[in-house]
């Protein structure tokens, strides 16, 4: 198995180009959360002319809802939800400036395609590993949105928060190259 590609934040475009479906990646630096009740605000924000809560050019949304913290923790589990529930409002994001995504699961078609146009790319977080990855996370603020409790806007600073490309600016999809490697020819 190939070495891991270590990326900090923001990213540029040229890390983004070069990532491929498949790639396991390092994270390191900061990286923000939303879920759909956030996505559809900020998108409100955006149809209205007005600025973001925070600059997401070259930056990274994780589709979590973290559990509270127990003493002594910086966050509670932290695991991806499922990502479709985003695809409707993340193509806006990527039009200004958005590089990555992190979540479970499929994305629409427009959604990789805005990915390849907006240079993009899809990650995927280990499902069910929320403890083990909450030991990546080292520091969270709230950003907006406090009336969304656990799906609030956070800023998460990471420190090699593994994940995996699941869509590369390439248009590439993994869970299709994962179908293909194992089709049984008939």
């Amino acid at each position: 198995m190939s070495e891991p590609v270590r990326l900090t934040t923001p990213l540029k475009e040229e890390d983004v180009k070069r990532l491929r479906a498949g790639d396991r990646v390092l994270l390191n630096g900061a990286i923000y959360t939303a879920r759909d009740a956030a996505h559809k605000r900020l998108v409100a924000l955006l149809d209205e002319g007005k600025a973001l809560p925070f600059d997401i050019k070259g930056q990274i949304i994780y589709y979590v809802g973290p559990a509270p913290a127990k003493p002594g923790q910086v966050v509670g589990s932290a695991g991806p939800t499922t990502s479709y529930r985003m695809d409707q409002y993340a193509p806006r994001l990527m039009e200004v400036g958005m590089r990555g995504m992190i979540g479970k699961g499929n994305r629409a078609k427009e959604v990789v395609e805005a990915g390849c146009k907006h240079g993009c790319v899809y990650f995927a977080a280990i499902g069910g590993a929320g403890a083990l990855i909450a030991r990546c996370i080292k520091k969270v603020d709230l950003v907006a949105y406090e009336d969304l409790g656990p799906e609030a806007v956070r800023r998460m600073e990471v420190e090699d928060f593994e994940v995996v490309v699941v869509n590369d600016v390439e248009g590439n999809d993994l869970y299709q190259m994962g179908k293909k490697l194992y089709a049984v020819n008939e």
